[in-house]
């Protein structure tokens, strides 16, 4: 058992903003029990705040409470819950993912382990893979956020909720590969597959959507055109290649495109980034939108238009196959990964950066526990 910190939700929903008066997540002193087999203790380096942790906070990903939050991060490994695991040592560098894969369903046997039911059903509880949690608070559970809760000092995880990466990479750019690089990338270049030439038009320049830019240009995507309401956002689309970046509303002279990608998770965004396809063309959305929303369409158009209209969780990546590939990229200078980080902060900070989150005012902060 080991004495952590971590920020801690007690409530999923019903949180006034800004949230650095409410105050709705807390820095908390945890109990971490010891890996079991198949699980490794860490050490969290750097984690980024994403709008899938904002989503538990404001309700529209409702998950059992408290939670520890945080899915996307760098860190180091401590201790093995098996010493024989094969390929792994502590001391050894990894991104942590926020699905592992439990290799045995259908959809892991498939080859599509981002659609791992058993994975999904354990992030759903609040739990590992392997069953139950790892984090307590003076005897009472403290539920786990995707399987990884990297607002922390330290984190047990699954094998499967982590890739090894190489020691050079520094921490705040390395995290960002497990969740905004892996959705934003893989929604191109997996979910779409993008072709040399093809044109395609992003809605939503958070850390996903500018990942998405940065993926659709490293595919070979010629022109790239990007919609938000941010000034700096678009400004910063344009100096990662796009070739326009508008506002919303402003973009009727840039649809038509070969593909189209949502990233902001709102049914209405959907809707008008489907209306934006060519005919024959191919709609991905990434965003995930609060559940109650329904997205209408016209029925007719799927077929007299010949539009693909599909959805796309992690990026279609497998991380074990997918990361090596998009560090590969960085290294090469066409993934510049680390244009997404807006700030590096303290833990405690944890509220002021959810509210520069909500308020659009970020595109991928990063927390480091350890200071």
């Amino acid at each position: 058992m080991t004495r952590i910190a971590a920020a801690v939700l007690s409530q999923s929903g019903g949180n006034a903003a800004p949230y650095a008066t409410s105050n709705p997540i807390e820095v908390r002193a945890l109990e971490l029990a010891d890996p079991k087999p198949g699980e490794v203790l860490v050490r969290i380096d750097a984690a980024g705040v994403c709008h899938s942790d904002l989503s538990v906070i404001n309700g529209d990903r409702e998950r059992p409470m408290p939670m520890a939050l945080g899915h996307e991060a760098a860190a180091t490994v401590l201790a093995l819950g098996d010493p024989e695991e094969p390929g792994l040592a502590v001391g050894d560098r990894v991104v942590l993912v926020f699905l592992p894969s439990c290799g045995q369903c259908t959809s892991c046997l498939s080859g599509e382990g981002y659609l791992c039911a058993t994975a999904a059903a354990a992030n759903g509880k609040g739990e590992l893979l392997r069953g139950g949690s790892r984090l307590s608070c003076n005897g009472g559970q403290v539920h786990h956020h995707l399987g990884v809760s990297a607002f922390a000092t330290q984190a047990v995880v699954d094998r499967r909720s982590l890739v090894k990466i190489d020691s050079d990479i520094p921490p705040e750019t390395a995290a960002l590969f497990g969740c905004a690089v892996l959705t934003g990338v893989g929604a191109v270049m997996n979910t779409a597959q993008v072709r040399p030439g093809e044109s395609v038009l992003i809605y939503g320049l958070g850390g996903v959507g500018l990942a998405a830019v940065m993926g659709a240009i490293a595919a070979g995507a010629q022109p790239v055109y990007a919609v938000d309401p941010m000034p700096e956002k678009r400004a910063l689309a344009l100096e990662l290649g796009a070739a326009a970046a508008v506002a919303p509303g402003e973009e009727g002279s840039l649809t038509g495109t070969d593909v189209v990608i949502e990233t902001v998770g709102k049914a209405g965004v959907l809707a008008t980034a489907y209306k934006a396809a060519r005919r024959g063309g191919r709609i991905i959305t990434i965003g995930l939108p609060n559940p109650a929303e329904d997205l209408s369409i016209n029925a007719l158009s799927l077929v007299a238009d010949g539009k693909t209209l599909m959805g796309s969780y992690m990026g279609s990546s497998i991380p074990a196959r997918d990361i090596p590939r998009y560090i590969a990229l960085w290294r090469a200078g066409r993934l510049p990964v680390e244009r997404l980080l807006t700030s590096v902060s303290p833990l405690e900070e944890i509220n002021e950066l959810m509210d520069k989150l909500a308020q659009g005012k970020a595109v991928r902060q990063v927390v480091v526990p350890g200071w």
